[in-house]
């Protein structure tokens, strides 16, 4: 399998795993706080480093059905939050460092 190697990130902002804190975008690429996921509020990011995709799912959320897949932290496999397939925004639920 190999190592895993991580992405650390520069920055006054750093957004990171609630788990594990490793680092997961930063302030700069915030795209709105106005989202709410199924387990409270979510933002939307335009870029995350250090994330693992998970498989395509249909998806009923308040805005229809959508295709989405699961994201999760590299280093401890705890998910995240989703990002739609064919859109290059993502929905975090994460730790502000």
């Amino acid at each position: 399998m190999g190592l895993k190697y991580r992405t650390y990130l520069d920055g006054t902002a750093i957004y990171g795993c609630t788990r594990c804190k490793t680092h997961l975008t930063t302030g700069d690429a915030i795209v709105s706080r106005q989202f709410q996921g199924q387990h409270g509020q979510a933002y939307l990011f335009n870029y995350v480093v250090n994330i693992l995709q998970g498989e395509d799912e249909d998806r009923s959320m308040t805005t229809g059905l959508h295709t989405v897949r699961d994201i999760s932290c590299v280093k401890c496999n705890t998910i995240l939050g989703w990002t739609y397939v064919g859109i290059l925004f993502l929905f975090l639920r994460i730790y502000f460092k």
